[in-house]
């Protein structure tokens, strides 16, 4: 590919160097003004201009690895500029009208500026050229796949002001530079410079694809000004319904969601899980902790037959994983839920919020790996929650005499099978408001596990949500992980039971 300019020194220190003086200067917004007939362009006109593989990063130098870019146009404005980097040395790589083919687009590469530039890239590995296992693409967004090469829920480098009363700022890569690996190393480094009007950072994503694919990631944020809330390794998914929540289930597929729940390992070593819901108005809940050992958006029901799609393959979709690499000190997860009425938006965040408000002039260093894979690298001991189920409470064949609500939770795995016929298994729940009723925990064999039963009686007329705790326990040993709930009771007016 051909390079502009001449080459230039690099490494990790000089692009911090780098970000920590943009964040010095004003912020100076993107050019987003692009040729009249790409901006024009629909959905299925930018996804028939696609790129010649002919022209790939690396095509004829025998490495595992390969590079394809992403044209500019639809949602894609603001070009980003593309560097390879060998042998300490970055060389920035030209836009060519010539390497995308046009398709059905209507584009015609031949009027098309030479200094258009890329809107992003992809990355191939050599086991499946095909295919690829990471995409940069778009704010700040990338996304990978696992062993499964399906595409779901995405990641982004930063989320600032997420699900406040206030506009959401979006952060940009606007530069990457993509590392030449060695021969045979099956890992790919990548460096990103994010810009916007808060803050500046520098990024390093260490790159290893395998049936869980491992992104090592360091970042050093430079803070323009003081950011009310920010969001450390944010993961973005999409849950329109599920078994828990039939809201918005008004399509003829059971279940349709790129993830069913937040799963947390704290800092003191608990497990929670908290499944995911598709709310009536944004939902935002934050989740103390003091150096967590990981969270994620996971993906658990992997079962075909809940989802019954066979063309984007919601069962495939992989879980995303966030492992600090040192302490992240005292701070939350916080999870936001949005409301939406189909799978075309992503309605879900998760993220770290660091408990001290970011401040003009520091510098913040964080260090993560993200997992994306069927299954997470970390997995509780105990049982964990496989489904949770809600309807109408009450005791079936007799008349109910008030309204209430009835939560089913199936737990697999963990010592469950330890347990005799004869063990005493309870439930411990605790809810902040109303009254819990009808409890029972019971082996279910379908699962070889156990389904803990209770209904939530509301106790006054308020709508406020009601947050809900329970697990399973043995002689005072607990046998599962911790599930949390977010119930809202319907106005009275809509409280029937008959």
């Amino acid at each position: 590919m051909q390079s502009i300019g001449k080459p230039q020194a690099f490494d990790y220190a000089w692009l911090k160097g780098l970000a920590r003086s943009l964040a010095a200067k004003a912020y100076q917004p993107p050019r987003n003004t692009l040729p009249k007939q790409i901006e024009s362009l629909d959905w299925d006109q930018y996804q028939a201009l696609r790129f010649r593989k002919d022209h790939a990063l690396w095509r004829d130098d025998q490495l595992r690895f390969q590079a394809q870019f992403f044209h500019l146009g639809l949602f894609f404005k603001s070009p980003v500029r593309i560097y390879e980097l060998a042998d300490g040395q970055a060389r920035e790589l030209a836009y060519d009208p010539t390497m995308f083919d046009p398709g059905k687009s209507g584009v015609k590469p031949g009027s098309l500026p030479a200094d258009l530039g890329f809107a992003g890239f992809r990355l191939n590995f050599h086991t499946d050229l095909e295919r690829d296992i990471a995409a940069f693409l778009g704010a700040s967004y990338f996304r990978a796949v696992g062993g499964e090469w399906q595409y779901g829920q995405s990641a982004r480098g930063l989320a600032i002001d997420s699900g406040m009363p206030r506009p959401e700022e979006f952060p940009n890569f606007t530069a990457f530079w993509l590392e030449k690996p060695a021969p045979q190393s099956n890992t790919v480094t990548v460096y990103a410079l994010l810009d916007s009007p808060s803050i500046a950072g520098a990024y390093r994503f260490m790159i290893t694809p395998g049936d869980t694919q491992v992104m090592d990631i360091d970042a050093a944020l430079y803070p323009r000004k003081t950011i009310e809330r920010l969001g450390i390794a944010p993961c973005t998914s999409m849950f329109q319904f599920g078994e828990n929540d039939k809201r918005m289930a008004n399509d003829w597929r059971p279940e349709i969601h790129d993830t069913d729940g937040l799963s947390m390992w704290t800092g003191s070593g608990e497990w929670i899980w908290r499944p995911l819901t598709n709310p009536a108005a944004l939902r935002f809940n934050a989740f103390q902790d003091q150096n967590p050992r990981g969270f994620g958006l996971l993906q658990r029901d992997r079962d075909f037959n809940n989802y019954q799609d066979d063309g984007v393959f919601y069962d495939k979709r992989p879980c995303l994983w966030v492992e600090p690499k040192s302490g992240w000190g005292a701070g939350s997860v916080q999870l936001i839920e949005i409301p939406t009425i189909d799978e075309t938006f992503d309605n879900i965040v998760a993220f770290w919020n660091p408990a001290a408000k970011p401040q003009p002039g520091q510098e913040l260093l964080f260090g993560y790996r993200l997992y994306w894979g069927a299954q997470p690298p970390a997995r509780p001991p105990l049982a964990q929650c496989v489904a949770t189920r809600t309807g109408l409470g009450g005791i079936v064949g007799q008349p109910r005499k008030y309204f209430s609500w009835r939560f089913a939770v199936d737990f697999a795995g963990g010592d469950l099978s330890l347990l005799g016929k004869d063990s005493k298994v309870e439930p411990v729940i605790t809810a902040s408001r109303g009254k819990i009723e009808i409890t029972s925990a019971r082996p279910q064999g379908a699962i070889n596990g156990y389904r803990a039963m209770f209904d939530l009686r509301p106790t006054d007329n308020s709508t406020e949500p009601i947050n809900l705790r329970m697990y399973l326990q043995c002689d005072g040993q607990p046998l599962t992980e911790t599930w949390i709930y977010q119930w809202v009771p319907p106005p009275p007016a809509e409280r029937k039971f008959a």
